[in-house]
């Protein structure tokens, strides 16, 4: 016996039954016939034409859906109610096999989503279909999220209670695009090839380790995220940690880079809020400089550099301010980086507290946000040759998000009620 053959056979037999017993349970109810006559949203009433047969694509394959079909003569707009109910109006691939859709569409390449599907699920459908699909997803989820937004925002949903602290951690990452949807400029003065993409995430805190470093609570981690100006992020990143129960922290603590964007953003949406600039980033100011200026001297540069981190690491912004200002590099690229370095250290000096932040028990790295962005952004949408609309781009990251926040569940149980 070969059995992966026999297996695959058994299940292609298997899903055969299931259709005929699901065109049965779909045809159960006489075609969705509402009698005669159904009101029209044009206030008229629609007469009943006859009954027309439509191909659904479901997780068992392709079954034939007979329905009831209406026309009222004064707007002249034709209705089939139960299309309304199976949510297949304008469809033909069933609720079941658009959820199956948009997962693969949000995990990987379009094209390999429809191997997976025909390999895994037996369902054969177009690398085309897989992206159409997987982008309305998106967008519906989007949608969700906004009305979710709002209602949260209005005081109508209750908020969780978290324990301990809570994070907000903020960052952005390139997203490439095509030509016509890039900004005018890129950061280096020549074309741009990305669009930047603004990914936030809430966490929570309440204890720390044998050592005294912080620990995440475990599955607490949620995700928001899209390609939007400031001004749009900011309401979409403040709402969720509204639902996360912001007002109900002992502290909130945001944690970023230096990106003067993202620390507009917080002192507008989270005031009174704990700011820290990622300690590691910071190093990485003090190890450029030190490449730099002592470019020809490694050692020189060690010892420089590892002097200022200890500095650093104290939360002694003064000193290694100091010390940056008592540099005198003579390349004027070397000139530029010094002064850079100046600018933001004393920009963040404030939000550089390191050591008070640890006695305090709270995080000093963003690392959180990093993953983030490699594995919302990076490992989906910046992968070998892609270039994405806007529109695609952020439908896939509403997808991610929603992943990547255990949400998944919960948005099509949602739309099953609704």
């Amino acid at each position: 016996m070969d059995l992966g053959a026999t297996e695959f056979a058994i299940r292609d037999a298997m899903h055969r039954a299931g259709m005929v017993l699901l065109e049965h349970v779909l045809d159960g109810d006489h075609g969705g016939h509402r009698g005669p006559q159904l009101s029209c949203g044009c206030g008229e009433q629609a007469e009943f034409v006859d009954y027309r047969r439509k191909g659904v694509l479901t997780v068992l394959g392709e079954v034939q859906v007979r329905r009831a079909y209406y026309h009222c003569a004064c707007c002249a707009h034709g209705t089939i109610p139960k299309d309304e109910e199976l949510d297949i109006v304008g469809s033909s691939v069933s609720p079941g096999v658009r959820r199956l859709l948009a997962r693969v569409g949000a995990q990987e390449a379009f094209e390999a989503g429809s191997r997976d599907l025909a390999e895994l699920a037996g369902i054969e459908v177009k690398t085309k279909e897989v992206e159409r699909v997987s982008e309305a997803c998106g967008e519906a989820m989007e949608q969700a999220a906004a009305r979710e937004r709002a209602a949260v925002v209005a005081g109508k949903v209750v908020a969780l209670r978290p324990e301990g602290k809570l994070y907000v951690v903020i960052d952005g990452t390139g997203v490439p695009v095509v030509k016509r949807e890039c900004a005018e400029q890129g950061k280096d003065g020549g074309p741009a090839k990305t669009r930047e993409a603004k990914l936030g995430c809430v966490f929570t805190q309440h204890t720390v380790d044998a050592e005294g470093y912080p620990v995440r609570t475990p599955h607490s981690t949620t995700y928001v995220g899209a390609i939007e100006s400031c001004t749009e992020f900011g309401p979409r990143i403040h709402a969720e940690a509204l639902r996360r129960g912001v007002k109900c922290a002992t502290d909130v603590v945001a944690l970023a880079d230096g990106a003067p964007w993202i620390w507009n953003l917080v002192s507008e949406q989270f005031p009174g809020a704990v700011q820290i600039v990622d300690l590691y980033h910071a190093r990485e100011h003090l190890a450029e400089v030190a490449r730099v200026v002592y470019a020809k001297a490694p050692e020189q540069a060690t010892t420089w550099g590892d002097a200022r981190r200890e500095e650093l690491d104290e939360g002694d912004v003064p000193l290694v301010i100091r010390a940056l200002k008592r540099l005198r590099p003579q390349a004027g690229a070397a000139k530029q980086v010094v002064r850079k370095a100046i600018d933001y250290f004393a920009t963040n000096a404030h939000r550089m507290s390191y050591a008070a932040f640890r006695r305090q028990g709270y995080f000093v790295g963003s690392g959180v946000i990093e993953a983030g962005c490699r594995t919302i952004i990076g490992q989906r949408l910046k992968q070998s040759g892609m270039h994405w609309t806007v529109r695609g781009a952020n439908a896939i990251i509403a997808l991610r998000c929603s992943l990547l926040s255990n949400r998944w569940d919960d948005h099509w149980k949602v739309r099953a009620v609704g």
